[in-house]
């Protein structure tokens, strides 16, 4: 038997995926490179803006066509969509014969096994964590590591704490042993994931309690573990301990995703994120003088209601005041089940995608000049595997979480010294140290 698996959204969903793989692997089942070849069509699915519903909704429609073609391929359907989704999903799409939502990842074989379940009672966070699954996962020499699901924050436009309950966090030993686990099975690199990883254990028995703090620590002791990795912080919970965590431990990168969302008080007032732009300012100036060579890379929302173009001047000038290494950039779409869905949406579409056009703009030119600090020097990379562009090149990362394209002989997993020569926006490229460039080809006349 086959499966193919598509997946949308977040780091949390590729870990669950990763689990998905490892499972239905672990029950015999191997994986299709295409649709029109698997017994079972699956998807992990994201429904945090409006475009993942689309993407998801555009491909659960090329399922229908092989589920005509093929009537005993088995549709089904995982993730934030279909837990959102949970009262119609049978009744408006009648060829998925599963649903299940983030807190049932391990009922996955049984529900397969069963083949098909009725929408009544076929949801919930009974929610075992997905930690305890087989993986697969992408490259070896990295992991995914879940420390806790769900969150306890009220953002007025978020959907997760209705897709994936109140926030749970894992028991630190288990975290600690999975981890161990992981560095003897060859892993250099993991990354903690949780949706405010920052929040970490404070919903723990008192006893055996540990902070994100102490867990941050905890893991980058694990013998084996050379980079440690987390996503995604709330800036509320940024605290002195983790930022210290940060600056002492040298297997914690020295990367951090600090969601902004807008540079305006006023609006992040209305999306009730708890914090306003000169506090969000002072938590970055603090990070930085900590660490300073830290990349910072945000998550930034354009048009949410009421979004006045003083409000949206004020984004664009914090993304000049933080100099992003990179940010992820969201038109507002309204979830139902959010505060906001109640909101006026009354940002017109096409001054929505005019400011993000700008605000992509300012995005690149700062990430840009960000990433022409490392031309000239040496770094250490990561080995992640060919380059996508060049296959005759090498792919790795450096500390910060940029992508760097290589000239090199160094296998995936290796940690090699890059001569950085050049820079985008987005990536760099160099040399591996001690490889001598490629000589130059004489063109006959």
């Amino acid at each position: 038997m086959r499966y193919h698996l598509t997946t949308f959204g977040c780091q949390m969903n590729e870990h669950d995926s990763e689990r998905m793989k490892g499972l239905l692997e672990s029950l015999g089942w191997s994986e299709a490179p295409r649709r029109d070849d698997a017994d079972l069509i699956l998807f992990n699915t994201c429904t945090i803006r409006g475009s993942a519903d689309e993407r998801f909704l555009g491909n659960l429609g090329d399922a229908k066509r092989v589920k005509r073609e093929r009537p005993e391929t088995v549709v089904a359907v995982g993730g934030c969509w279909a837990q959102s989704q949970k009262e119609l999903v049978f009744r408006e799409f009648p060829f998925v014969d599963i649903a299940f939502g983030p807190g049932e990842v391990a009922r996955l074989g049984e529900l397969v096994a069963r083949e098909r379940i009725e929408a009544v009672g076929a949801f919930s966070f009974d929610g075992a964590f997905s930690g305890g699954l087989p993986a697969k996962r992408e490259r070896p020499h990295q992991a995914w590591v879940q420390i806790s699901v769900g969150c306890n924050c009220v953002c007025a436009y978020c959907i997760v704490p209705s897709v994936r309950g109140r926030e749970r966090s894992r028991p630190p030993a288990e975290v600690v042993g999975e981890v161990e686990a992981l560095a003897a099975d060859g892993v250099r690199e993991v990354t903690l994931l949780g949706q405010n990883v920052n929040s970490y254990g404070r919903d723990l028995p008192r006893e055996g309690r540990a902070t994100f703090a102490e867990l941050l620590r905890a893991v980058a002791a694990v013998d084996g573990i050379a980079r440690v990795r987390y996503t995604s912080p709330h800036p509320k919970d940024m605290r002195a301990d983790v930022v210290a965590a940060m600056a002492e431990c040298p297997e914690v990168c020295e990367h951090v995703h600090l969601p902004a969302q807008s540079g305006s008080t006023r609006v992040l007032r209305a999306m009730r994120r708890t914090y306003g732009r000169e506090r969000y300012l002072g938590l970055v100036d603090r990070l930085r003088a900590a660490i300073p060579d830290l990349s910072i890379t945000t998550d930034l929302i354009v048009g949410f209601p009421g979004e006045t173009e003083e409000d949206f001047a004020q984004t664009l000038s914090l993304v000049e005041e933080c100099g992003y290494d990179g940010a992820y950039t969201f038109l507002y779409s309204p979830r139902p089940g959010t505060e906001a869905a109640a909101l006026d949406d009354d940002v017109p579409a096409e001054v929505k995608r005019e400011r993000i056009q700008r605000l992509v703009e300012v995005v690149q030119r700062t990430a840009a000049a960000r990433a022409r600090r490392f031309v000239g020097t040496r770094r250490e990379v990561l080995v992640e595997g060919p380059s996508r562009t060049d296959p005759a090149r090498l792919r790795g990362r450096l500390r910060q979480n940029i992508t760097v394209n290589f000239t090199g002989d160094a296998p995936p997993g290796a940690l090699v010294e890059v001569e950085i020569e050049g820079s985008t926006s987005t990536t760099l490229s160099g040399r591996q140290a001690g490889v001598p460039a490629k000589p130059e080809v004489a063109v006959p006349a």
